[in-house]
């Protein structure tokens, strides 16, 4: 869909669409409405959710994986998944080009003497179906670029597999819908579905989460959320490359294979956000631009504002340029305090007065690598039958900063009932090597209109 039919489009549509936020997290701000004005409940962190944060994942029956995705970060979602636990390996990979798959097996041969053998190593875009119909697959880790997540989670659920998804998990509404139906029939399977939002596998993110859901901060009015960081990486297409291939191996910098950094990278931090306000925005306004970056057609910069029911606010910052201040962080601000939230081991709780009223303890509790703990929870998760399936809520958040890119890209304030009932769609209906007429680089999309005042 063109950018300019967003709005008119998405007006026409029927109202069935889910509007809001998992059954269990709107079950639990209905539940807070109802306590309100009574004596405010005590939850301990079994009664919250919060993880085990074992080292390790606990033995049980072997554990096969597929990785369907060799990039960088599939061959290191493969790595963390064999050190998870006893038991488990790679036994069949997927992918578009054979050096990534060679990267790969090198990787699992050489530091975990895991062998996957040629006939079970797949290359195409249905790959990916190929590996599914193996029966001895227990778990599939999906870790290609961020397009094709959508339609491999729906097939990996319906081939009754247990699943690692990267996240963000969608890069388009269309796609969000196709997640969250095939999140409800995981559950109904029972299948573990972990994402890659690792920050809910820390346990000084947990450990604030329980300080502010028991009322630390006593009840939340706003928040903000910041990925700001240097330049990310870059290809230039090469002579022998189709426009398929050099998108692809330039994914991060393509808007319909990435969805913008405001969803792969900033995704983290409103994720979190949205974990502790257990809530979803009304409406988006934003903006942001291109001025740094050396390929692609995405924005180099993002600053959204996102507007809650009884007045409460999130503004969500993205930067990719060298040379600018950094912030990776989350606050949320509530009548009595703040938690300052983020992955440098510095998560406290204070007062509007500067007092700290809790700090996590680092040195008594170390934090292990939620990289690896999200693989620990995994396995634990499969063999111990504690159902876990994150699959909704990631949906939730990736929509929530699908909602703020349009808005910055549109220039326009969209409603969230607007953008869940859009069909807007990003990428080819058809993949195949070869020319993409669509997409047009350093082409980064443009909000508004050209002044109407005449040039003196």
């Amino acid at each position: 869909m063109k950018r300019r039919d967003f709005l008119t489009n998405t007006a026409l549509l029927g109202a069935g669409i889910p509007l809001g936020m998992s059954s269990a997290v709107m079950t639990s701000c209905t539940q807070q409405s109802q306590d309100a004005g009574s004596a405010a409940k005590n939850y301990s962190p079994e009664e919250l959710g919060m993880f085990s944060f074992v080292d390790v994942a606990p033995d049980g029956k072997p554990l096969k994986a597929a990785l369907v995705g060799c990039g960088d970060r599939g061959t290191g979602a493969a790595t963390q998944f064999l050190k998870s636990g006893p038991n488990v390996s790679i036994i069949a990979l997927a992918d578009l080009f054979p050096d990534r798959m060679e990267s790969c097996r090198k990787v699992l041969s050489e530091q975990f003497k895991n062998e996957v053998p040629d006939a079970n190593c797949f290359f195409g875009f249905d790959a990916y179906q190929k590996v599914l119909a193996m029966n001895d697959i227990d778990v599939v880790l999906l870790c290609t670029p961020t397009h094709f997540r959508p339609e491999q989670f729906k097939a990996a659920v319906e081939a009754g597999k247990h699943i690692f998804m990267e996240k963000p998990c969608a890069v388009d509404p269309t796609g969000i819908r196709t997640v969250i139906a095939a999140a409800k029939v995981a559950t109904s399977k029972g299948l573990t579905v972990v994402t890659g939002n690792q920050r809910r596998h820390r346990r000084d993110y947990w450990e604030a989460y329980v300080q502010v859901k028991n009322g630390l901060i006593g009840d939340i009015v706003s928040s903000s959320a910041h990925w700001d960081q240097g330049a990310w990486w870059n290809k230039r297409k090469r002579p022998e490359w189709s426009d398929m291939e050099y998108c692809i191996r330039n994914w991060f910098n393509i808007k319909w294979l990435s969805g913008d950094h405001l969803l792969d990278q900033a995704i983290h931090n409103i994720d979190v956000v949205t974990w502790f306000m257990e809530d979803r925005p009304v409406r988006a306004v934003g903006f942001g631009g291109r001025a740094q970056r050396l390929t692609g057609d995405i924005y180099d910069f993002f600053s959204v504002d996102y507007y809650y029911n009884n007045n409460k606010r999130m503004l969500a910052t993205a930067r990719q340029i060298d040379g600018c201040d950094g912030n990776v962080s989350e606050q949320v601000y509530g009548t009595k305090g703040v938690a300052l939230l983020n992955d440098r081991g510095e998560i406290k709780i204070v007062d509007y007065n500067g007092n700290t009223l809790w700090e996590y303890d680092y040195q008594n509790k170390p934090v292990k690598n939620p990289y690896d703990q999200e693989h620990v929870h995994l396995v634990e998760s499969i063999r111990l039958d504690k159902k876990i399936n994150q699959a909704e809520a990631l949906a939730y958040s990736t929509q929530i900063a699908i909602l703020g890119r349009e808005a910055a890209y549109t220039g326009k304030p969209i409603s969230w009932d607007e953008i869940m009932a859009s069909t807007l769609r990003y990428g080819p209906e058809e993949y195949k090597m070869g020319p993409l007429p669509f997409y047009k680089e350093g082409e980064a999309p443009k909000p508004g209109k050209a002044p109407d005042a005449p040039v003196m």
